[in-house]
């Protein structure tokens, strides 16, 4: 929080009078309890399934939402295979270690969700979390196998920061070096788009992955829309740069994501 003091508030046409007020601003909590840090977690990894589910971006037994443990960072906790993201609950979850072991849980594990996350949870170390579904206008834009144009103010968000894959599009991912060349191609950027199959983002919280996810499926369907209409008009790359610096970063995609929260009663 930060304090704004000595604001100048117009009380009436010839009145004024100084007043101090705190300003609210909210911010990722810190723990002490290794414990509650786990819970807090594994609670933000259901509030965006349900986010996800509801706003019908999950499809059938695929896609899967993971975030890094707290004190085990070889091991991650996932959705299980075969339940729906709204239905999923705390309890429900899995732990995951990098082997591909059910540490904690007793549902099953989707080959896929270990195969993608688990190599990227590997390779990067600054992951905490990584979202995957097959929502309807990323994995069209995906079958083009072209990248995302910077055609609005928005889409600077992902501005050098979304990678391409075309290796094993429309296959399954299951195979763990399939898995492993996927890693690869994302490097150090927050977000993939994977010919034939859909988007994957990560992030340094679940809620800020969750809202790249929803961010950069927006973006799929606005650039479909553009150039559907016409040949959209390519934003400078300062310009870029300049939004990307405004809204790239990992607090932004964080803060965004609360906005969404609030209107299922969630922040």
């Amino acid at each position: 929080m930060s304090a704004v003091d000595d604001a100048p508030t117009s009380l009436t046409n010839s009145e004024t009078a100084t007043v101090t007020e705190e300003m609210i601003i909210p911010l990722p909590p810190a723990f002490d309890d290794v414990a509650d840090e786990r819970h807090y977690r594994k609670q933000m990894l259901v509030d965006a399934l349900h986010i996800l589910g509801d706003r019908n971006m999950a499809e059938g037994a695929a896609g899967h939402i993971t975030v890094r443990d707290p004190e085990f960072a070889d091991r991650f906790w996932v959705n299980p295979f075969g339940m729906g993201f709204t239905a999923v609950q705390v309890d429900n979850l899995i732990c995951v270690d990098h082997e591909g072991n059910i540490v904690h849980g007793n549902r099953p594990l989707n080959n896929a969700a270990f195969a993608i996350h688990g190599a990227i949870h590997a390779a990067r170390p600054d992951v905490m979390a990584a979202c995957h579904t097959h929502a309807m206008y990323s994995k069209t834009f995906s079958s083009l196998g072209e990248p995302l144009k910077m055609i609005t103010q928005d889409h600077c968000m992902f501005y050098n920061d979304v990678a391409m894959h075309s290796d094993d599009g429309g296959a399954i991912v299951t195979d763990l070096e399939s898995g492993k060349k996927l890693a690869a191609s994302l490097a150090d950027n927050k977000a993939l788009i994977h010919q034939n199959h859909g988007v994957i983002t990560t992030g340094e919280s679940v809620d800020e992955a969750a809202w790249w996810f929803i961010a950069l499926e927006r973006a799929c369907q606005s650039q479909l829309l553009a150039q559907a209409a016409g040949e959209p008009k390519i934003i400078p790359d300062d310009y870029a740069q300049f939004s990307y610096d405004q809204s790239g970063y990992a607090f932004a995609g964080w803060f965004q994501f609360q906005t969404i929260k609030q209107e299922y009663g969630l922040a």
